[in-house]
């Protein structure tokens, strides 16, 4: 069986301020510096085997903290970037909910439905997710991979992976410096073929 830990690397600037960081380019914050020693010594006993990372500073720097004594093989994919917000991208949380009331609350309670302005859909992202999960299910019957990915992409991902959570788009967006053990069976989430 396999077993994918998902990272949701350290805290941004923008996530401590509660902005909308999408797929931006953000390194770790000092906050987000201190989640990744944490998150690097709860996870120094697991048996992973290799890790895939977004694209993204704060992914990569999280990553490097995960296998710097460990000598883990790492692999970047591009389908790991997180969501793209669109027009949304750095605005405060907050002023999206008072300043375009509609639009937050489709985003929050409908969220396959719509797209930021100018950004992707929650399709999309999805779309890419899978792809993440069936190739990861293809290269890894067994064992244990690490996953490091910024929210949202991290639940959707989750989701992909047969883990029946719920998605709370705003709670995700600024979720970080955490991780959970996922065990995949292909063959009940249609990922073998």
């Amino acid at each position: 069986m396999l077993k994918v830990i998902l990272v949701r690397p350290g805290a941004t600037t923008f996530d401590e301020q509660r902005r909308f960081k999408g797929s931006l380019d953000l390194p770790l914050s000092p906050l987000g510096e201190e989640q990744v020693r944490r998150l690097a010594e709860e996870l120094k006993g697991e048996p992973i085997e290799r890790v895939y990372v977004g694209p993204c500073t704060a992914a990569r720097q999280t990553a490097a903290a995960l296998v710097a004594e460990r000598n883990l093989p790492t692999t970047e994919l591009a389908d790991l970037r997180n969501v793209d917000h669109g027009l949304w991208h750095g605005r405060l949380i907050d002023e999206v909910r008072r300043q375009q009331p509609r639009l937050y609350r489709l985003w929050q309670e409908m969220p396959e439905q719509f797209s930021p302005p100018g950004g992707e859909s929650w399709q999309e992202a999805r779309q890419r997710a899978l792809r993440v999960v069936r190739r990861l299910c293809r290269s890894h019957r067994a064992g244990v991979v690490c996953i490091v990915v910024a929210e949202p992409l991290a639940t959707l991902i989750q989701q992909q992976l047969g883990d029946a959570v719920q998605v709370d788009v705003w709670k995700a967006e600024c979720d970080c410096g955490g991780w959970q053990l996922v065990q995949v069976v292909p063959e009940l989430v249609g990922l073998t073929g």
